[in-house]
């Protein structure tokens, strides 16, 4: 069951340098400096079920099975992508057995626990409930999406962050001086080599030990880990971004507040973050599209209609002139005038329209293309706003009769709104002056 239990003949050096202590421990200070809950957890052997939610490579199992170990219970693991409820009823016999037979705690630890469907997570319920075991889910996803509201409720969830500098140096120390590490091999990084790695990993300490270790393949004993070597083994590597992740969606957010707050170079950022990334252009372009309408609006409405040309554009050209259309489109967006009130006024009329039902057309708003439908008064007292005096029927009501008269368009004083407020202005003006303004309920 314990997917670490048996030892491989040759061990990655990832599996080599598996923290054994808190000490050795790298990273997430966040949670386990001295006085924080989770290091509290550990010394004092307070078991709770958890959740580890953060991205590849920065110690969720290595913790989890610490955990077990400094609170001496018996450590279970599961992959949630290898195994069912099978399995998992398996690991709770096991978890029984332990408290049977020598009065042990049982940490399960889930990993990848996001891929196991509602159905699954819900056979754990009745065990974590009655204290057979101590779960421990890790999950590069965020939980409040994939995991069911029973689960998390009865687990308290943990940030895992990704590894900063010093915690990847820490690891480096630790791989080339210990003898379980490269130690035998005398190898030396030099500090342009290590920023490469730094970069190469992207927060991610397995995968800097990895392409160490692959490095230190290559190099030979005693020497240095060059520029040269790391440019011929990294290749174009990609930074970390899932297209269905939360990577994903944290950076289109970025990208969308960084154009709301009018901040041209950090929309650029994220911008160039997610093509680095491998995201698909034209989703950034369709996406863009959405905030001229949502966060620009009337305020300046040629916004609307250049980032439908850049999207044109990267479909005709592709890359690289698309993307920089699309850039252009961008950085015209964080500088327009902003405006989110047809955003609003949107959202409103939509909630007024689910709130109050089908509400019948007034009559004087129907069309009557048949004598019956003359004769039954659609269209009667329809004014033609041409003939009006400003080529408006001031007075006049759009609304249902149930529906009392409101105002969802509110523009804001920027941009090209400043002018159609003034104009609603004057003619909310005239209405008021109209004998035929309607009374509101």
């Amino acid at each position: 069951m314990d997917l670490f239990r048996s030892t491989p003949i040759a061990q990655p050096l990832a599996a080599r340098l598996r923290a054994t202590s808190l000490d050795e421990y790298v990273g997430q200070q966040h949670l386990l400096a001295p006085g924080k809950p989770l290091r509290e957890a550990l010394e004092q052997g307070a078991l709770h079920s958890m959740i580890f939610w953060g991205p590849p490579g920065v110690g969720k199992t290595t913790l989890a099975r610490l955990l077990a170990q400094v609170s001496e219970a018996h450590f279970e693991t599961l992959s949630a992508v290898l195994s069912g409820v099978k399995e998992i009823r398996l690991a709770v016999e096991v978890a029984k057995q332990q408290a049977a037979q020598y009065g042990r705690r049982t940490i399960l630890f889930v990993d990848e626990v996001h891929r196991f469907n509602k159905s699954q997570q819900d056979a754990f319920l009745p065990y974590v409930e009655d204290g057979t075991l101590i779960f421990i889910g890790a999950t590069t996803e965020n939980p409040s999406f994939e995991l069911n509201n029973a689960l998390l409720s009865r687990a308290r969830v943990y940030v895992l962050q990704s590894l900063d500098e010093a915690a990847m140096r820490k690891l480096v120390s630790r791989a080339l001086n210990e003898e379980k590490g490269l130690g035998k091999q005398q190898l030396s990084l030099p500090e342009a080599s290590f920023k490469m790695l730094l970069a190469a990993a992207d927060g991610d300490g397995r995968r800097l030990l990895n392409l160490l270790e692959n490095a230190a393949d290559l190099a030979e004993d005693g020497a240095a880990i060059t520029e040269d070597l790391l440019l011929n083994l990294l290749g174009d590597g990609r930074r970390r971004f899932d297209k269905g992740g939360e990577a994903f969606y944290d950076q289109i957010s970025a990208l969308h507040k960084s154009v709301r707050g009018s901040n041209a170079d950090g929309a650029l950022y994220w911008f160039a973050r997610m093509l680095d990334g491998g995201c698909d252009p034209l989703y950034i372009a369709r996406r863009v599209v959405r905030m001229a309408s949502e966060d620009i609006g009337n305020a300046d409405p040629r916004a609307l209609s250049l980032c439908l040309a850049a999207w044109e554009v990267q479909e005709r050209l592709g890359s690289p002139e698309g993307e920089l259309a699309v850039a252009q489109a961008i950085t015209y967006l964080a500088c327009a005038p902003k405006s989110n009130a047809v955003y609003l006024g949107f959202k409103a009329a939509m909630g007024a329209a689910a709130a109050h039902g089908s509400l019948e057309v007034p009559l004087h708003l129907r069309n009557a293309p048949t004598k019956l439908m003359k004769e039954l008064g659609y269209g009667d007292e329809y004014r033609y706003a041409h003939d009006e005096p400003e080529a408006y029927a001031a007075g006049e009501s759009y609304l249902p009769e149930q529906l009392p008269e409101q105002s969802f368009y509110q523009p804001v004083p920027r941009g090209l709104e400043l002018k159609i407020g003034e104009k609603l202005k004057h003619l909310a003006t005239l209405d008021r002056l109209s004998p035929r303004q309607r009374s509101k309920p």
